[in-house]
């Protein structure tokens, strides 16, 4: 939060309230009416919630309700004047990491879903975010943990092969028109290779580029 506090300050903020000091002012209640606690309680609440997550392997939840709750605790804290959502997210990506799951990466255009989801949860409702963050997790693992495990030859699902010039649903079309080398297993999940989606992509884009034929001019009998 150091580049942001310096160009734009928090206008309330003390001078020991800069980026990881703990706010020493109170949040106004969010737009459902959760109001984060006051501020002289943040010390304490932030030492029990360490402790909670220390405790995580205790949890017997699945895991994407196990992290949604654990990260919906720490926005209710609210432990700062500013950044919360963003150093609450890079926390619990990191105890996912050092657990051994994929992090979860809240894209901007899911960040209203996001925000709905923490409200459902102030009110005990932990779907949801649940929801939220297993698709998070799911994606990562689709979209980088699969093929740099695997490899440019081995066969994964084509969920795991999408990129920024290629989405998921035009390479199962590739695939189902033949155009895409790819296998189709038992359980009707289309399976290719990064080696040959490459060779699909740079097939695609070399007879995009191609001129096309000149047209033959009429003649006046015509």
């Amino acid at each position: 939060m150091t580049p942001v506090w310096d160009v734009a300050p928090h206008p309330n903020a003390f001078e020991s309230e800069s980026p990881g000091n703990w706010r020493q002012h109170d949040i106004h209640p969010f737009k459902k009416g959760m109001r984060p606690p006051p501020h002289p309680e943040v010390p304490a609440l932030m030492h029990d919630w360490v402790e909670r997550v220390r405790a995580w392997r205790e949890d017997d939840r699945p895991i994407a309700e196990a992290v949604a709750r654990i990260h919906v605790a720490f926005e209710r804290i609210h432990p700062f004047l500013d950044g919360n959502g963003r150093t609450g997210r890079l926390l619990t990506n990191l105890v996912l990491v050092r657990l051994g799951y994929p992090p979860a990466l809240i894209q901007k255009r899911e960040r209203q879903g996001y925000l709905e989801a923490l409200r459902a949860a102030d009110d005990d409702d932990y779907g949801p975010i649940g929801e939220v963050f297993a698709r998070a997790i799911l994606d990562n693992l689709m979209r980088f943990v699969i093929p740099a495990v695997a490899g440019p030859l081995r066969l994964v699902p084509i969920d795991a092969l999408s990129t920024e010039d290629v989405t998921v649903e035009a390479l199962r079309i590739a695939a189902y028109r033949g155009r895409l080398r790819a296998q189709r297993g038992d359980d009707r999940v289309w399976r290719s290779t990064k080696k040959w989606v490459d060779e699909y992509l740079s097939e695609r884009y070399s007879s995009l580029h191609q001129p096309r034929p000149a047209r033959r001019a009429r003649t006046a009998a015509e």
